[in-house]
């Protein structure tokens, strides 16, 4: 089962750091877990991001895989094998950035780097039981990142806890510094469709927290979601329908690329309509309390066995998507169920809150483990 397809020995003596294989390490191919890019050419430079990595001191240790071409929730792969998932074995580790969280859970490194066009860093760290953060969208440069192309994409950060994950941030994006959690600040409980167990996980750790809590709603979510699923199929199909000529992209992919070749010109308009109306939203409610929270998951994860249909699996993410759409940073924190399943709280912030939405999950952290 794999975790890390490339071990690597790059950077300094700092915090060790894995790479999803969908970031550029100058003279190391960019496969993106598909076998039709088997014969990539190495790159040619490092991403942007992975430089800052070096700036910072890190020790690159290796790249991990991923759902193919990044274009999946569950992290199967037949082609690379689907990394196991290190604290509950059996259930699938999430995608696309499976390798990632898996790696971070399997305790191989400090901190690890996913990408998270439709939740694909929030759901791994779900499944994983880690913590993953979506940055605000543009906050950290795709430069080097594949796609080239994405209005929804970004890279962000997966580590076993809050002061890791923040200490990511600072190496990624030197701007980032630790900022307090302001006196009486409140979190706005977004009622949404979820598993009456996940519900209740997530309501009983937000009511141990001791912030206020206020109810909120977007009703434009599932619109959102909808949206959302539009651009990724069309920038998706953009950058890799392609290969589909190679006759060697995994089935469930290839499948949904051909599902996203038929995305209408019109489909993308509407959404991008949609995108500026569900954003307006968000900040509205974020003017109310600084701070959203959800699940980020509706349901428990699948066990790897009963996961082989990549398009029903969807529905993993009719809670996170939106928020790419939005470009709302968007962290996922870990908890657990009374059955010992894992359970993602996710909390939103308003665009370049991203410390405040760092700090608001330690301090919640904290205040759960008195």
């Amino acid at each position: 089962m794999s975790i890390v397809v490339e071990d690597l020995a790059l950077g300094g003596s700092g915090l060790s750091v894995m790479v999803k294989d969908t970031i550029d390490i100058a003279g190391y191919p960019t496969r993106a877990s598909s076998s039709a890019l088997a014969d990539a050419p190495a790159a040619g430079k490092h991403a942007q991001v992975v430089q800052a990595l070096l700036d910072a001191g890190c020790r690159i240790s290796g790249k991990t895989s991923l759902h193919e071409l990044a274009f999946g929730t569950t992290g199967l792969n037949a082609w690379t094998g689907t990394a196991a998932n290190p604290r509950y074995p059996g259930y699938i580790p999430g995608g696309s950035s499976s390798g990632s969280a898996a790696a971070v859970a399997a305790g191989l490194c400090d901190f690890a780097l996913g990408t998270d066009t439709g939740g694909s860093v929030r759901i791994p760290a779900a499944c994983c039981g880690v913590f993953g953060l979506k940055p605000t969208f543009g906050r950290i440069s795709r430069e080097g990142v594949m796609p080239a192309h994405s209005t929804l994409d970004c890279v962000g950060p997966l580590a076993r806890d809050m002061d890791c994950l923040i200490d990511a941030m600072h190496a990624i994006d030197p701007t980032f510094k630790p900022v307090s959690v302001p006196d009486n600040l409140s979190i706005g409980v977004v009622a949404v469709k979820a598993d009456e167990h996940v519900s209740a996980v997530v309501s009983q750790a937000l009511g141990r927290s001791r912030f206020a809590l206020v109810e909120q709603s977007l009703p434009g979510m599932l619109a959102a979601y909808g949206a959302g699923m539009a651009i990724i199929n069309a920038e998706t199909w953009a950058a890799c329908g392609h290969l589909l000529q190679t006759g060697r992209v995994g089935n469930d992919v290839a499948d949904r690329l051909r599902a996203a070749s038929l995305t209408s010109v019109k489909a993308v308009e509407e959404a991008e309509i949609i995108r500026r109306a569900f954003t307006a939203e968000v900040d509205a409610a974020l003017a109310i309390t600084p701070i959203l929270a959800m699940p980020t998951m509706p349901d428990f994860p699948l066990l790897v066995a009963d996961a082989a249909d990549t398009r029903a699996a969807l529905g993993m993410t009719s809670l996170v998507r939106a928020f790419n759409l939005s470009g709302h940073p968007a962290l996922s924190i870990p908890l657990e169920s009374a059955s010992g399943l894992p359970v993602g709280l996710q909390l939103i912030a308003a665009h370049g809150a991203d410390e405040l939405l760092c700090a608001v999950a330690r301090e919640l952290v904290r205040r759960l483990e008195e």
